[in-house]
């Protein structure tokens, strides 16, 4: 029988369980490559966000 969680804050403590879980699997070197390569992903997400606003707000003044 599947357990639902009935709110945020337990999805949220599940979510860090399964991280923490998860990140046990890792070696210490291979943790440290992970976490380095998740935030090269993050920097270059938020670059593309900042390049999204810049050309939405070109074409808005481009319009008026």
């Amino acid at each position: 029988m599947p357990t639902y969680l009935s709110n945020v804050s337990d999805r949220e403590s599940q979510t860090a369980w399964v991280s923490k879980l998860t990140k046990s699997y890792y070696q210490d070197d291979q943790q440290a490559k992970l976490m380095h390569l998740q935030a090269e992903v993050d920097s270059l997400l938020q670059q593309l966000e900042n390049l999204k606003h810049q050309r939405q707000a070109e074409t808005n003044q481009k319009e008026e």
